[in-house]
């Protein structure tokens, strides 16, 4: 696992790194470029805690849609619909906490994606 951490993965959207992992758990930074919006998806085996750290970021969970600034989080229960956005001309930066029992790359499901990737993998 030592090797996957601190490496910068690159995504349409933007990209992440992840800082820290354990058994049950990962940390990632996520950088979403302006205009970048990360698919709207949803996990069966994990649940996630956003922390926006730099930036405003556009965030939809369910049927709500609301901004968070610098400081402000949101939880992702687990299958929870969940997409966030960048509409801003800044970089928003992001801490992402994922807490489940499997916490591969393959747990996504897609229902909308503006980067045609619906069948493929994202972070």
């Amino acid at each position: 696992m030592e090797n996957l951490l601190h490496k910068e993965y690159f995504r349409p959207w933007g990209s992440y790194i992840c800082l820290d992992a354990g058994s049950n758990f990962q940390v990632k930074r996520l950088i979403v470029n302006p205009g970048g919006v990360l698919s709207l998806q949803k996990h069966f085996k994990r649940s996630e805690h956003w922390t926006v750290v730099s930036g405003t970021a556009s965030i939809t969970l369910e049927q709500k849609e609301f901004d968070l600034a610098i400081n402000e989080s949101v939880y992702i229960p687990l299958q929870a619909i969940h997409r966030i956005a960048n509409k801003s001309k800044d970089v928003v930066e992001i801490i992402e906490v994922q807490c489940g029992d499997y916490l591969g790359e393959d747990d996504i499901v897609r229902f909308e994606d503006n980067y045609g990737r619906i069948e493929e993998i994202e972070a």
